[in-house]
């Protein structure tokens, strides 16, 4: 079995998020992994088409991505702050593409990733990031659905 030496956790902040890291935590131990959380907060270029001044768009992005480093931070002291072996990253872009890239340069040896059980009208219109993860990702993914 190949070594894991980099885990890798993107988190959304919600609750499900909460819910996953003591077992993330237990992974990382087991294996003595170093521990990679990632948040990747969206963008905002499509509503370039609506009339929205772009300096208004590039604002406002930027507010997001500060908001989101000090929610991370937040995060980490309430659910990690015993754990010593810890990375983290706030990016802006699309979720699964942001998460596969991560993957490919921290050189991450293993994804887990929550699922939100998504179904039906809810799974087509925001999509399943874990899905896309899962199949295109060049290191395993572990996904675990934290409401069972």
């Amino acid at each position: 079995m190949k070594a894991i030496n980099k885990i890798l956790f993107p988190v959304d902040l919600s609750e499900a998020s909460s819910k996953l890291a003591p077992d993330v935590i237990d992974f990382a131990r087991k294996f003595g992994a170093e521990l990679h959380l990632l948040l990747v907060t969206g963008t905002f270029e499509k509503f370039k088409t609506f009339y929205i001044p772009h300096p208004s768009l590039k604002t406002f992005g930027e507010e997001v991505l500060r908001g989101g480093q000090k929610r991370l931070v937040e995060y980490v002291e309430e659910n990690f702050s015993e754990f010593s072996k810890l990375k983290t990253a706030v990016v802006q872009g699309d979720p699964a593409e942001e998460i596969l890239k991560y993957v490919e340069s921290e050189k991450v040896d293993l994804v887990i990733m929550g699922t939100h059980g998504r179904k039906g009208l809810d799974r087509i219109l925001f999509g399943s990031v874990a899905n896309e993860v899962v199949k295109r990702s060049s290191a395993p993914v572990l996904t675990i659905n934290p409401y069972r």
